[in-house]
């Protein structure tokens, strides 16, 4: 009976639709792997603020998560194109992702409490946050992949927002983690140089939400065998019955790529690097604003930490809410279009907020943005890629227009920190300049 309630996916005829079902639990487990993503978000710079990091050096901490995305997401891409096991192509490395990540998330919080001197504790918080994100992306790969897989084209929007709603409902409950342990009476304060218990026990209910998501998954998909697999994608075969087209030499599948996986990919650039300057500068420009302090050492810098995790899971609630209309419009571009001016509008405004509340409205506005980054460029891609068997490497290598992006901010936010005056809540406008270029891009998208 186990056995016959398992969801089977095997099937023939390329015109069947899943039920909204089946679409859902191709990407549940995405909700368990995007609350630990959002607490990593959340509280990598109030972490490394709390263990002595200067400000101005606070986005360099940023390069390793996409650096480790674009080393590891290609691998998994390239590795599960050609494995085949009991559990699948794609959800080994799911497994192995997440078991990495639930031991990570458990050393991280604790950088400071080991008793280690500040340039130590560092470095071993760096080391930790460089396995985590590793995990993270071994984790998160596989779930676009099963969408790309066993998804027909006319279905991949609503997936893909179904996908992004998962995606944002998961953030919502890793970014309030920490306030609601507040409420309840956790400690949100610590000695110097020591992570508050608040966001330690964030990080541990999030390893044990993980575990359960990733059972989950297990249970209820099952992925196509590789000859269903290719005869759903209609991909040609050579007489032994085995892909003709596959290829894993990198270099040739980026010469070889679609248009589509380059122009999505410029519009990639520009909303990716908005983000991440979002989520290095966000904490200390609420503080400046909504607290008067930039001091990450002072009681107040942590309520403002605290809040900037309530604004996160507002920015998640606006997405999710836009997952909902992205498929309602008739052409993606305008949908694309669309979300990213709403959110270029939101991250300026952010500059002249200074009550706490206010930036709620302001938050709201980003959600369609990142919303529409989630959904819509997979959605393009996969469809362009129809009849490949290299669907996985592609997604692993379009991952790189997710990384590079933040690397290249990571590695100018000092510099530009220094042009705007050493303001953080000024990197909210550079933030919103980058997101109306992306809309431009946008523009450059041939749909296949």
């Amino acid at each position: 009976m186990a056995r016959a309630a398992r969801l089977n996916f095997r099937f023939m005829d390329t015109k069947r639709n899943l039920s909204f079902r089946q679409l859902t639990d191709l990407s549940f487990g995405f909700f368990g792997v995007q609350i630990a993503y959002a607490l990593q978000s959340a509280n990598v710079s109030r972490i490394f603020s709390t263990l002595g990091a200067d400000p101005h050096s606070l986005s360099y901490f940023w390069i390793l998560p996409p650096l480790m995305g674009m080393v590891v997401q290609p691998i998994v891409g390239v590795a599960s194109d050609r494995t085949w096991c009991r559990l699948g192509r794609r959800i080994p490395y799911l497994v192995i992702g997440a078991a990495v990540a639930v031991l990570v998330l458990c050393l991280l919080p604790n950088s400071g409490s080991f008793g280690l001197a500040e340039a130590s504790a560092m470095l071993f918080g760096l080391v930790m946050l460089m396995l985590l994100d590793t995990s993270i992306n071994m984790a998160m790969q596989p779930f676009k992949m099963l969408v790309g897989d066993m998804v027909g084209e006319k279905q991949k929007t609503l997936a893909y927002s179904i996908q992004s709603f998962l995606c944002n409902a998961g953030s919502i409950v890793g970014f309030v983690f920490p306030f609601a342990l507040t409420f309840i009476g956790i400690e949100n304060a610590a000695e110097k140089g020591v992570v508050p218990p608040t966001v330690v026990f964030s990080f541990y209910a999030a390893a044990i939400i993980i575990v359960c998501c990733v059972i989950y998954t297990v249970a209820r998909v099952k992925e196509m065998p590789p000859a269903e697999y290719r005869a759903f994608h209609g991909i040609e075969t050579t007489d032994d019955g085995r892909a003709s087209q596959s290829s894993n030499n990198i270099v040739k599948l980026l010469i070889n790529a679609p248009k589509t996986f380059w122009t999505v990919g410029l519009v990639q650039f520009f909303c990716w690097a908005a983000f991440l300057y979002m989520w290095t500068y966000l904490p200390g420009a609420v503080a400046a604003n909504g607290w008067n302090t930039t001091d990450a050492t002072t009681p107040a810098y942590q309520e403002a930490g605290n809040w900037v995790g309530i604004l996160y899971a507002v920015q998640a609630l606006g997405s999710v809410v836009w997952a909902t209309v992205i498929p309602r419009f008739k052409n993606p571009k305008t949908a694309y279009v669309t979300s990213l001016l709403i959110g270029a509008v939101g991250f300026a405004s952010l500059f002249f907020v200074t009550n706490q509340y206010v930036m709620i409205a302001s938050l709201l506005l980003v959600g369609p943005a990142w919303a529409a980054m989630l959904a819509l460029p997979f959605t393009l891609l996969t469809n362009a890629l129809e009849g490949t068997p290299n669907m996985g490497a592609y997604l692993g290598l379009f991952n790189c227009t997710i990384c590079l992006p933040q690397i290249v901010a990571a590695l100018l936010g000092g510099a530009i920190l220094y042009v705007v005056g050493g303001s953080q809540p000024a990197m909210m406008i550079v933030a919103g300049l980058l997101l109306v270029c992306g809309s431009i891009a946008v523009r450059f998208i041939k749909k296949k």
